[in-house]
């Protein structure tokens, strides 16, 4: 069985999506759609950047959503009979999957994460805040640094066994990343405008579930896995619920996983630029029985085991 799962924030690079938009007309009518839609050069950032604009999280989240939805389209169109067991997506990622299991329609798909790029870039206030990745840290030494802080910290992503990210007020993030250097661990501060998923986006949650509220809401013809509940959902409304917790709730992705893959999805298929959730799978179902591919490119896509044994 096989699982779309769609990546996040940190999988960008300049000339993303160039291939399939050379290839397929549904991916030209996808980009010209996100820039009419959005009013953001989604062509231009994506294949000739600059880095710095593209990054930025207002357009960063479209553009991200754009390449990904093109990766999509693209396994549409050569493997028609292909359906996944489940969608997912990796903290952004998850407008993707609800796009692919035709929850949100494009267009609100596209107007959600442009919003929700708006909102988080001018979120955070006059708090200080910050995200740093804890790379080979045990999740029990990691969770006792965090209730010792002396500010607010959670750890916001549990990407893998390997991968943790903590986020919240300075300087009690600096000083749980200082313990943590201090234990031998890699520590990576995140280029982000804020402390996401975490307490200090509640600003931004409560005027972006208002504005989720004017979406339409659709039930999912492929059950969802959301990062707020590690759990299947198809019911609109009650995702509906779960986006609007998403940005302030800690993204569970070692549980979204391993819930699929115990449910029988033993071939996940990473729709998007680079591999960061096929390196993230990997280290999750270390030992088990999963295969692991990423598609974001026509060639990618026709060699898709997967697709071809259909």
């Amino acid at each position: 069985m096989v699982v779309f799962m769609f990546p996040g924030q940190g999988s960008q690079y300049i000339g993303m999506g160039k291939e399939l938009f050379e290839t397929y007309s549904e991916v030209k009518e996808l980009f010209s759609k996100a820039e009419e839609v959005t009013g953001i050069p989604v062509k231009k950032l994506c294949f000739e950047g600059p880095m710095e604009e593209l990054t930025r999280t207002e357009n960063l989240q479209v553009c991200l959503t754009v390449v990904n939805i093109a990766s999509y389209l693209g396994v549409k169109k050569e493997c028609p009979d292909l359906t996944p067991k489940f969608v997912a997506g990796h903290s952004l990622g998850e407008y993707s999957a609800l796009f692919a299991g035709g929850v949100l329609s494009l267009e609100d798909t596209l107007k959600a994460v442009k919003e929700r790029g708006r909102l988080m870039e001018s979120a955070g206030g006059d708090t200080p805040s910050g995200m740093y990745a804890i790379i080979g840290m045990p999740q029990e030494e990691l969770e006792e640094l965090v209730k010792s802080a002396s500010g607010l910290v959670i750890i916001s992503n549990y990407n893998s066994p390997k991968q943790l990210v903590i986020s919240g007020e300075s300087p009690a993030i600096d000083e749980v990343a200082e313990k943590a250097k201090g234990k031998k661990v890699r520590v990576v501060k995140l280029k982000v405008s804020a402390a996401f998923h975490s307490p200090l986006m509640k600003e931004a949650q409560e005027k972006f579930s208002k504005f989720l509220e004017g979406l339409s809401w659709q039930d999912s013809r492929v059950p969802f896995v959301s990062n707020v509940s590690a759990k299947a959902h198809t019911k609109g409304e009650e995702i509906k619920e779960l986006m609007k917790k998403q940005i302030t709730s800690s993204v569970r992705w070692i549980e979204c996983v391993e819930f699929m893959h115990q449910n029988g999805a033993k071939v996940f298929v990473e729709l998007g630029p680079k591999r960061v959730l096929s390196g993230l799978c990997s280290q999750i179902l270390e030992g088990k029985e999963f295969e692991c591919y990423n598609i974001e490119t026509p060639e990618g896509i026709k060699n898709l085991p997967v697709c071809k044994t259909i």
